[in-house]
């Protein structure tokens, strides 16, 4: 039972509010946005009805280099899963390059780190713990013997790319491309390849004002892990410092596994919308057999930073192409 425990193949976690985690979703989005430096944030609680703890934090912070066409970051990533604590924390550096077409724009990322897995063997319960009778038994010490490793380190790798076209954006990412062995005993278990794809496109609603009016934006986002899929389509809608997005969200066999519902405001912190910060906040509704009333769902809280140096002024905002970039589509 123990090795099982140590040899599965565990799967990542997926935002729900993936475009206020976009260096997580793919990352070819590294540096693409309208500002020079960018920060963002993001907490994921997972079925908080559900005993064992199942949380998920990412922050990120990236920053554009238009004079090489690209830009630079780093991300820290962070899981808490199940009673036995299964921990997992992740750095990692992205580099990201984009070729300015006359209305598109194609962007490559690259991002390395390294990672740690730790397990607390002192938060499992084992055969010799439990009572048939009563259940688990309080203070009750297992026999077990367990294995001299409880820390896992490892390199870990992805990539990505993404294209905008016009009003239409889609990206394909690819994470944990070497593979690495992430067991905690001498049996390899190589963590499986995640494989991120998205399409939004965006359509203004106002014909006469399409730059500042309001703008509805349809995306689906696929999900692949081992045998484990997912599919998320809806839309956002979007006004001025608002944006109101519903979800659907499918599994591996097609059933329904939630409605997600999201809210967001942006605040700009200098007139001329150079300094921006946003909030957001969004829940998933269970649909599939765990059921909402087992589960109580799952929120989501998003916070982001985004600055434009003064120092930068309009000469290097002058490299960046004039068509619509990946941030019009959040």
């Amino acid at each position: 039972m123990l090795l099982s425990v140590l040899q599965v193949r565990g799967q990542d976690h997926i935002y729900s509010q993936f475009y206020n985690s976009p260096n997580y979703l793919n990352p070819a989005l590294n540096g693409q946005f309208e500002g020079d430096l960018r920060m963002n944030m993001i907490y994921r609680s997972q079925w908080t009805s559900l005993p064992g703890a199942l949380t998920y934090f990412t922050l990120s912070a990236d920053y554009n280099v238009p004079l090489l066409n690209g830009g630079i970051g780093l991300m820290v990533t962070s899981s808490n899963e199940g009673t036995a604590y299964l921990r997992k924390l992740n750095v990692s550096g992205i580099y990201s390059y984009s070729v300015d077409f006359d209305n598109a724009v194609l962007s490559f990322g690259l991002q390395g780190g390294l990672t740690q897995r730790k397990i607390d063997f002192s938060k499992i319960v084992f055969g010799d713990q439990i009572d048939p009778v009563i259940g688990i038994i309080p203070g009750a010490v297992s026999g077990a013997t367990y294995p001299d490793l409880n820390n896992k380190y490892f390199f870990d790798a992805g990539t990505g790319v993404n294209l905008v076209v016009g009003k239409l954006m889609t990206g394909l990412s690819a994470q944990h491309i070497n593979r690495p062995n992430e067991s905690f005993t001498g049996t390899k278990s190589t963590l499986p390849l995640r494989v991120n794809g998205h399409v939004s496109y965006r359509l203004s609603l106002d014909p006469y004002d399409e730059e500042n009016g309001p703008v509805l934006i349809p995306s689906v986002l696929y999900y692949n892990q081992a045998k484990v899929s997912s599919v998320s389509a809806g839309f956002q809608y979007k006004y001025k410092s608002a944006n109101v997005g519903l979800w659907y969200r499918s599994n591996s066999d097609g059933q329904s596994d939630a409605v997600v519902v999201s809210l967001i405001f942006d605040v700009f912190l200098r007139k001329d919308m150079y300094d921006k910060v946003r909030l957001g906040v969004s829940h998933d509704g269970t649909l599939s057999k765990l059921k909402y009333g087992n589960t109580s769902g799952t929120t989501e809280g998003a916070l982001s930073y985004e600055t434009t140096f003064p120092s930068r002024g309009q000469t290097d905002k002058g490299h960046r192409s004039s068509g619509n970039r990946c941030y019009d589509f959040y």
